[in-house]
């Protein structure tokens, strides 16, 4: 009967303590209130039997129970009706520029370094449904793989076809990376534009130097987060490629130009990360997650519906009633 129902003044519910008493105090005074008379015989009187007398209790219940929903009409029952709307004040730009070279394909991490790159990253932008992505590739140079959108069906697409091939050339151009990143970026009118920038090695290809593209990162107001990726020590990582096209594996000393990612994190005002395995990625993605969060403006409504209104007007029927039966049939009784 009351679901859904809040009573703004639950205090008042103190007040049915006073209907045990009120019947008490009925049942105390009942016999004082019937006048009664003391014969020495009923002889020649003729006894009927009326319902009437036995029904006046009646009046007292309904006044009860018209008290009772007096008190509860004065506890102020409410329906709530709450309404949600969101709104976004603050959208983030975000390019990832991913390392597609060779070495990508190590074993340190399961299946791969770049496998594991890419699911972890999926999750990452399923998890920023009001920013805009875009997704740069690069080894020896760089090209733009999707430019910032705001559909992520199109981002989780691309991001998973993304793969080692041999069209783009060979080597790690860090700094052509992190230039073409800008340069999706440069025009942005998000309040926040970050690049996610990483790599598995040094920079050694390219015509862009990484501080130049840093530079370039500052003047545009582009945080740039970094990331290491890669064991310490050695890892399978192929060596060559065999007759049939695979590619034949070695241990190979992992090689990470920490100070460079950690120069460039600084001056654009973001972090390093260091991935030395799948656990640890998925754990710097999560943290660059909180750290730049999109700011939501959420707006409620609230429709109240006073529900005090039946309760009175049965509550005035009962008190109606009741007086009806008291100065009508009751009248000879009470």
């Amino acid at each position: 009967m009351f679901d859904g129902i809040e009573f703004v003044n639950k205090e008042l519910f103190w007040l049915f303590l006073l209907l045990p008493i009120a019947l008490l105090w009925y049942i105390i005074t009942f016999k004082k209130q019937t006048a009664a008379l003391k014969i020495s015989s009923l002889k020649g009187f003729k006894i009927t039997q009326s319902w009437l007398p036995k029904l006046k209790h009646l009046l007292f219940a309904l006044r009860l129970l018209a008290l009772a929903l007096i008190i509860t009409a004065l506890a102020r029952p409410q329906t709530v009706d709450v309404s949600t709307r969101t709104k976004t004040t603050r959208g983030i730009d975000i390019v990832m520029a991913i390392d597609v070279s060779a070495s990508m394909l190590a074993k340190d991490l399961s299946p791969n370094r770049l496998e594991a790159l890419k699911e972890v990253a999926a999750e990452f932008i399923k998890g920023r449904p009001n920013d805009r992505i875009g997704l740069v590739e690069y080894a020896g140079e760089s090209y733009t793989r999707t430019p910032i959108t705001s559909d992520k069906s199109i981002i989780l697409r691309s991001l998973k076809e993304v793969r080692y091939n041999t069209i783009i050339e060979g080597g790690t151009a860090i700094g052509s990376g992190l230039a073409t990143a800008v340069n999706r970026l440069k025009d942005s009118k998000a309040i926040s534009k970050v690049i996610i920038l990483l790599t598995d090695g040094v920079n050694n290809s390219g015509f862009i130097d990484p501080k130049i593209a840093s530079e370039l990162a500052v003047e545009y107001g582009i945080k740039t987060y970094t990331i290491g990726l890669g064991t310490n020590g050695t890892a399978l990582s192929p060596i060559a490629i065999l007759p049939n096209g695979d590619f034949q594996y070695g241990r190979v000393q992992v090689e990470i130009d920490e100070a460079l990612l950690k120069e460039i994190a600084d001056v654009t005002g973001g972090k390093y990360f260091r991935a030395t395995n799948n656990e640890k990625l998925e754990e710097i993605y999560g943290e660059i997650n909180k750290l730049e969060k999109t700011d939501i403006d959420e707006f409620k409504y609230y429709n109240y519906q006073e529900k005090f209104r039946p309760l009175v007007l049965i509550a005035g029927l009962f008190l109606l009633i009741e007086f009806l039966l008291r100065v009508t049939i009751f009248r000879s009784f009470v």
